[in-house]
């Protein structure tokens, strides 16, 4: 199913559903989090290990605030100004933040942070909104492939097997980078 339709994109998700969708600069795959067998089926079509963990995207703080237990409020700044005071075109930052419990385990990986990432991409916001929540956000590829970078690579990819949320790219050249919230460190510059 192909749809320009939010609302339906994010019933589909409800539903258990997998979705490819545009971000900031890549297609990405995502589902309900707290779904495990949609999100196995994620696995499955990126031929992905269990062990990686993937990213939660969500449209605002509020949705992703309670993750910011034990950090100073210089770190909660640093997230908070990097997710809200970029440009259209600046590449978007995800931080690994401590996972509280409420965090499936297969979110996770074999990791004890968990990857997150608030978007200013207008159609990512406005599904997530929908949904009610964060959602997973993984690129559009099968393992050891470039990840889509249209509607069209997408279903090259991955077929009829899954929904599609229609729209525009965000004008970020490259995937967000990602930056460890307790140490510091460099993860993907």
């Amino acid at each position: 199913m192909i749809t320009t339709s939010v609302a339906e994109a994010a019933k589909a998700l409800q539903a258990g559903e997998v979705l490819a969708y545009p971000t900031e600069a890549v297609w990405g795959l995502g589902c309900d989090p707290f779904n495990e067998q949609a999100f196995s089926e994620i696995l499955r079509l990126k031929q992905r290990p269990i062990e990686k963990g993937v990213i939660l995207l969500a449209a605002n703080i509020a949705q992703v605030e309670h993750l910011f237990a034990g950090l100073s409020e210089t770190t909660k700044a640093q997230i908070i100004d990097s997710w809200t005071n970029r440009g259209p075109s600046e590449r978007a930052t995800t931080w690994l933040l401590p996972a509280s419990s409420d965090i499936p385990t297969w979110i996770k990986g074999n990791h004890p942070k968990v990857a997150v990432r608030v978007t200013t991409h207008p159609l990512c916001v406005a599904l997530c909104q929908a949904f009610g929540g964060f959602i997973v956000s993984t690129s559009a590829n099968p393992a050891g492939l470039e990840p889509a970078r249209s509607l069209q690579d997408s279903i090259a990819y991955f077929e009829q097997d899954l929904h599609y949320l229609n729209g525009d790219l965000g004008l970020s050249q490259q995937p967000s980078r990602i930056l460890d919230a307790v140490t510091g460190e460099v993860i993907r510059a």
